[in-house]
């Protein structure tokens, strides 16, 4: 039996965030995913860790991404390996939460659909026709989980801890896959971690942004596909 994948979603979505790659990695393979909505990462990482198989591959998306890290860092024996997209492994910046801050009141204030547009804005993502429906599917998302779900989430962003010294220690191999037009976690940023880990690669998509995983899905599940089943390059 191949090694059981943990999926872990981005801010307010469910399992058909990953759907396309369930189904492709699923032959043979244990597939599981984890929604977290406590206030903070260390303690969704906990439960994560609770709900996880003895050892398993993580997949992790933005927030579940910094989830995947603080996993990494509690439990380093258990991860196998680490997959990451759109992640930001630093620290909020404090622009970018009084941001959210706002996003927050308006969620509070019964515009949910307003925080989740401006969380990932057009600009965000890929210009394909396929970035309406993307669009409806986060919306649709978001409002089966809620406004209560999106704050805790969001307070979980604003205070997720700085992850570089995790990244430095890791031994366990470690891909990165980046959305060429991700405007929400720059390419930089995502280079940046990449760079910390010793034995890391990033696959940069051209015809994705802040969401490969839906705007190119079979690039996306090719990618993991290769990189579980072939020897690790290091830089």
């Amino acid at each position: 039996m191949k090694e059981p994948i943990l999926f872990l979603p981005g801010l307010m979505q469910d399992a058909r965030a990953f759907l396309p790659q369930m189904v492709t990695l699923g032959t043979g393979r244990s597939v599981q995913v984890f929604v977290g909505d406590a206030d903070t990462i260390e303690r969704q990482s906990e439960l994560a860790l609770a709900a996880a198989p003895a050892q398993f591959t993580v997949v992790g998306h933005g927030l579940g991404g910094n989830v995947a890290l603080d996993m990494l860092r509690r439990a380093p024996d258990r991860v196998m390996r680490l997959i990451l997209l759109a992640t930001d492994p630093l620290s909020e910046q404090p622009q970018i939460a009084a941001a959210r801050e706002a996003r927050m009141v308006a969620a509070r204030s019964g515009r949910l659909k307003q925080a989740i547009v401006e969380d990932v804005p057009d600009a965000a993502l890929a210009d394909t026709p396929d970035r309406a429906a993307l669009q409806m599917l986060l919306r649709d998302m978001a409002y089966g989980l809620g406004e209560g779900v999106y704050l805790r989430q969001c307070r979980a962003l604003q205070r997720r801890p700085d992850q570089q010294k995790t990244l430095r220690k890791a031994e366990v191999p470690a891909l990165f896959i980046a959305g060429q037009h991700d405007s929400v976690v720059p390419l930089r940023r995502q280079e940046f971690a990449r760079d910390l880990m010793p034995k890391s690669v990033l696959k940069v998509l051209p015809d994705a942004g802040h969401l490969p995983m839906l705007e190119s899905p079979e690039a996306v599940s090719s990618a993991i596909e290769a990189f579980l089943s072939g020897p690790m390059i290091l830089r």
